[in-house]
């Protein structure tokens, strides 16, 4: 996995993983879930792609956005 960059200083996401449909992202506090084209929406996934990447703006984005449509939590 990628670390987040966190320019925040405040995320809660420790790092992510990209693929062609989805994304894992680890928070702060070990647990990693899996994002997908199906469970989330494929723009949704490729807006956390880009946010992660930037390394800003993705907690907030999942929280706002998202909320609890992963595919899988992988811990």
């Amino acid at each position: 996995m990628v670390p987040y960059k966190n320019k925040s200083k405040k995320s809660g996401i420790a790092a992510y993983e990209l693929s062609n449909d989805s994304i894992k992202i680890r928070f702060a506090d070990g647990e990693t879930y899996l994002y997908t084209n199906e469970s989330t929406g494929k723009d949704a996934v490729e807006q956390m792609k880009r946010l992660a990447v930037a390394g800003r703006g993705l907690s907030a984005y999942i929280s706002q956005n998202v909320k609890d449509r992963f595919a899988d939590k992988l811990d």
